[in-house]
């Protein structure tokens, strides 16, 4: 799930997600979510051709950050 799905699922964009996050740090676990560095965004688009489209690196959510409903 990348930061976009989540943002999706919250009905909002997924630039105010990512500033939200960052806005809020202190709130969520260090570990809460991180970014794909360019090579690991260039093997995911191998593999997941679909994705090709991403400008930026992703921001994913860990398993915490799905589970908790933000």
């Amino acid at each position: 799930m990348l930061d976009a799905d989540l943002a999706g699922l919250y009905g909002t964009a997924t630039k105010r997600l990512n500033e939200q996050v960052k806005r809020n740090r202190g709130r969520f676990p260090e570990d809460f979510m991180f970014q794909l560095t360019t090579k690991e965004k260039a093997e995911v688009v191998a593999n997941c051709d679909h994705l090709a489209k991403l400008k930026f690196s992703p921001v994913l959510p860990n398993e915490k950050a799905l589970g908790s409903g933000l």
